[in-house]
C-alpha cells in the first residue's frame, strides 16, 4: 500500500522538514507487522513529493493479536496487505509521529502556515463508495477524486471492486493533513488489525480534537473508528460534544434567588423569559413551520409543540445526547399520531450547508452563535441566512454588558465556559445590521429580561425578515 504527499508550495523541498524525512535518502523502519519505506520519486523547487510504501508481512499478520477476522479463512485469504487500513494508520503515527504531532525544529514558521497539500492513497478500500468519500473529506475542505478498481481486469464482467485510488487536495498544513488520514484512514472499512481498548478512545480524540466534533459525519466516524465498542463509542461521543452547555440559566438561578422579591408569587426566570419572547416573534410572525437550530434539549419545541398554530416542527442539533435527551423529554414515543406527524430532531451543524433546513416559515437561535469560534460564524450565516434562508428568524445571544450587575461574574469572565465570545449592544447590532443587509433581511432589536439603565438587558434578541415578503 502506498501513501503520497507531494506540494506545490515553494521552495517545496521543505516537504522534507515537515515530514522529518531528507529528500535525498531512502529510509526504512521496521514494524510490528512488516516494513515501512520512505522515499522522493520528486524532490525540485517547485515540487515535492514523499511515499510511505508498507510491506507487510502476511505471516506476521496472521500471528499477531487483530480483531479484523471474521472467518475462519480471514487469517489466510485477506486484503489487508494490500490496502490502506489501519496499518497505514499505524505507519503514519510511527514513521511521521513528529510531523502528525505538529513539531518541526527546522521550519518552525511553517507548521501553521498552510500550504497546497496532495495526498494520493493506493489503494483504498471504501465500504460506501465515493458518496462516502464526499461525506467524509468533503466537509474538511477537500477537494477529492477516486478511480474505482475492477475485481480482474480480464474479467470486467465480474464487476467493479470496493478498492479505489483516491486522491485529495486542499491547502492546509501537513499535521492536520496526517491527522484527518490517520482517523479516516480505518474508518473506510471499519476494521482495525489489533485489539481496541480504551487506549483508542485517547487516539481518537487526540488526532480529532481541532475538527472532529463539528464534523457532520462525526457519529459515524466514531462508530466506525471504535468498531463495535458500544461503550467505547459512547464514552468518545461524551468527550466530543460536551453535556448540553446550561448557559447562563444556572448563574441566573442563583443570582435571582439571592434577590428578595416583594410578591410571594414566583418570577418567571430569565430562560423562561427569553423563551416566551421568541415564541412570541415566532407566533406574531405568522409562521406554520419552524426550525430550532440548536435546539438542545427541546424546551423551545416543548413550547411550540403546544401551540396548534404551528403544523411542522424541526429541531436540529450538533450533540445527539441532546437530542435523545429531547426524544425523552418531549415523550415522542407516546404522543398520539397526529401530534408525532408534526415534529421530528434531526441531527446536523450549522455550519454546513443542510437541504433539510429550506423552506422553513421561521427559524430560532436561541443562545446559540455563542458556542461558535468567531472564525465560523461566516459559515452559519451563509447556511443560515442564505441557503435555508427562512422567511423570520429569531436569534438571542448574551449581552456582556449586563455581566457588571452580576457580582459573582470576575471582570471580563464569560457567562460560561464554553462560551467563545459574548456581545455589547453595540457589537451585536453591527454583526446583526451587516448579516441583514448582506442576505436581504430587516431587523429590529427587542430587550430580554429586567433592564439596567447603562447596561440594558441580560439577553439581548435580534428579529430578522425577509425584504419584500409581507
Amino acid at each position: 500500500m502506498l501513501l503520497t504527499i507531494s506540494t506545490t508550495h515553494q521552495p517545496a523541498a521543505d516537504l522534507g522538514y515537515l515530514l522529518h524525512k531528507h529528500p535525498d535518502r531512502c529510509q526504512s523502519f521496521d514494524l510490528s507487522f512488516g516494513e515501512a519505506h520512505v522515499f522522493y520519486p520528486e524532490a525540485s523547487a517547485d515540487r515535492c513529493a514523499a511515499c510511505l510504501l508498507l510491506d507487510v508481512d502476511p505471516v506476521g499478520l496472521v500471528r499477531g493479536k487483530g480483531n479484523w477476522k471474521s472467518g475462519p479463512l480471514d487469517q489466510y485469504v485477506n486484503d489487508r496487505p494490500y490496502v490502506a487500513s489501519s496499518l497505514m494508520s499505524v505507519a503514519i503515527s510511527q514513521v511521521f509521529g513528529s510531523a502528525l504531532a505538529g513539531r518541526s525544529k527546522e521550519r518552525p514558521e511553517l507548521l501553521g502556515t498552510p500550504i497546497p497539500l496532495t495526498a494520493r492513497i493506493d489503494v483504498l478500500p471504501v465500504r460506501g463508495g465515493v458518496e462516502l468519500l464526499q461525506r467524509m473529506f468533503g466537509p474538511l475542505g477537500y477537494e477529492v477524486t477516486a478511480a474505482r478498481h475492477p475485481l480482474d481486469e480480464k474479467f470486467p464482467e465480474w464487476g467493479e471492486s470496493p478498492y479505489y485510488s483516491v486522491t485529495l487536495s486542499q491547502t492546509t498544513t501537513v499535521a492536520q493533513l496526517l491527522q484527518h488520514l490517520y482517523v479516516l484512514i480505518p474508518v473506510f472499512d471499519g476494521k482495525k488489525h489489533y485489539y481496541i481498548g480504551p487506549d483508542e478512545v485517547e487516539k481518537l480524540l487526540s488526532k480529532g480534537q481541532s475538527w472532529l466534533a463539528d464534523h457532520p459525519e462525526r457519529d459515524l466516524i466514531t462508530q466506525r473508528y471504535l468498531p463495535r465498542r458500544y461503550s467505547l463509542i459512547r464514552q468518545a461521543l461524551a468527550q466530543l460534544v460536551p453535556e448540553e452547555a446550561v448557559e447562563e440559566e444556572a448563574l441566573e438561578q442563583k443570582v435571582e434567588t439571592n434577590q428578595p422579591t416583594p410578591s410571594q408569587e414566583r418570577e418567571l426566570s430569565l430562560h423562561e423569559q427569553r423563551l416566551g419572547a421568541v415564541l412570541a416573534a415566532i407566533r406574531s410572525s405568522g409562521a406554520k413551520r419552524v426550525v430550532d437550530l440548536g435546539c438542545g434539549e427541546g424546551k423551545l419545541l416543548r413550547e411550540l409543540l403546544a401551540d396548534k398554530q404551528f403544523t411542522e416542527i424541526v429541531g436540529m442539533d450538533v450533540s445527539v445526547r441532546s437530542l435523545e435527551i429531547a426524544h425523552r423529554r418531549l415523550k415522542l414515543d407516546r404522543l398520539p399520531e397526529r401530534q408525532r406527524e408534526r415534529i421530528r430532531l434531526i441531527h446536523g451543524a450549522l455550519t454546513y450547508r443542510d437541504q433539510r433546513l429550506a423552506n422553513f416559515d421561521a427559524a430560532a437561535l436561541v443562545e446559540v452563535i455563542e458556542h461558535l469560534d468567531p472564525a465560523r460564524l461566516a459559515a452559519l450565516e451563509r447556511v443560515v441566512f442564505e441557503h435555508a434562508r427562512p422567511r423570520t428568524v429569531v436569534l438571542t445571544t448574551p449581552n456582556r454588558d449586563y455581566n457588571v450587575i452580576w457580582e459573582s461574574l470576575a471582570a471580563g469572565e464569560m457567562r460560561h465556559s464554553d462560551h467563545r465570545f459574548e456581545w455589547t449592544r453595540a457589537e451585536f447590532e453591527a454583526w446583526a445590521g451587516g448579516v441583514a443587509e448582506q442576505f436581504g433581511y430587516a431587523v429590529r432589536y427587542l430587550p430580554v429580561g429586567p433592564e439596567e439603565a447603562g447596561v440594558g438587558t441580560p439577553s439581548q434578541m435580534a428579529v430578522f425578515e425577509v425584504l419584500g415578503v409581507s
